[in-house]
């Protein structure tokens, strides 16, 4: 693991990311509550051809900080620490739900940096229905109930025909080690979303993908991060706002399909 030095808003921090694999950059950025681990699939499957880099965002895994607020373009300007510490010009940048967000700041503010781009259950602003939701996860992270309220709220009707109490059970607790002790100030920096002043500055060929049965980010958001960047287009896969942990296979397929068809 190596540590790329950045100023962030409130101070200095030291942002830790893992390198795998050879090829063209392949830069992954985690959601919120997450760390670098939740890419182990994808990072399994494309670190064949490409050199995979995911880094940890401040508030998780090794990643050490000033320790207070932060916001997205805080996080964008890690993403960029990670790319100019691996000696990396420009990136494929793929990115889950606040990484997403991350991943279409650093698109829009520094676009010789990004290659093309992902955007799973991405957002373009913060609605009042959103912040209500979010304001709730910080409640549950609070009473330590975050954890079982997931897979109600990410995962969609596949996980639920498949899965049995005892199955949900093993997620649950799966879930409670992976929430990272940053957790809620990953949350407070998605209340702050705002990308429509970058949006338009997206010079790179863009996939919206969202998910038919995400509770978090509407179809009406995706149509809009589709009509505000310029080279984007739109996809669907079935499943809820978690489809990298509930389908990964289904979702390395449309994520490194798009990125290979522009490597």
């Amino acid at each position: 693991m190596k540590a790329a030095p950045v100023t962030l808003a409130g101070g200095e921090a030291a942002v830790h990311y893992d390198v795998d694999g050879g090829g063209p950059a392949l830069l992954l950025l985690h959601g919120t509550a997450a760390s670098r681990e939740q890419w182990a699939p994808l990072t399994e499957r494309a670190a064949g051809r490409f050199t995979v880099l995911t880094p940890d965002f401040s508030g998780s895994g090794r990643t050490t900080d000033h320790g207070g607020p932060i916001d997205v373009a805080d996080l964008a300007a890690e993403a960029l620490a990670v790319l100019d510490d691996a000696g990396v010009a420009a990136a494929h940048v793929v990115g889950h739900s606040l990484g997403g967000v991350v991943a279409a700041h650093l698109a829009g503010t520094h676009p010789d940096r990004v290659r093309s781009a992902v955007l799973h259950a991405a957002w373009p602003v913060t609605d009042v229905r959103q912040d209500a939701e979010f304001r709730y996860w910080l409640e549950l992270l609070e009473t330590g109930t975050f954890a079982r309220m997931l897979p109600l709220m990410a995962f969609g009707p596949r996980y639920w025909e498949q899965a049995t109490a005892e199955s949900n059970e093993q997620v649950v607790k799966a879930l409670t080690e992976m929430i990272q002790p940053g957790a809620a100030r990953q949350i407070e920096a998605d209340r702050g979303v705002d990308l429509r002043p970058v949006l338009g500055s997206i010079t790179a060929p863009v996939l919206v993908l969202g998910s038919a049965h995400d509770r978090v980010v509407t179809a009406e958001q995706q149509r809009e991060l589709v009509a505000a960047i310029p080279h984007a287009r739109p996809a669907t896969i079935d499943a809820g706002h978690g489809a990298p942990a509930s389908f990964p296979d289904e979702f390395a397929r449309l994520v490194l399909d798009f990125v290979a068809e522009h490597a």
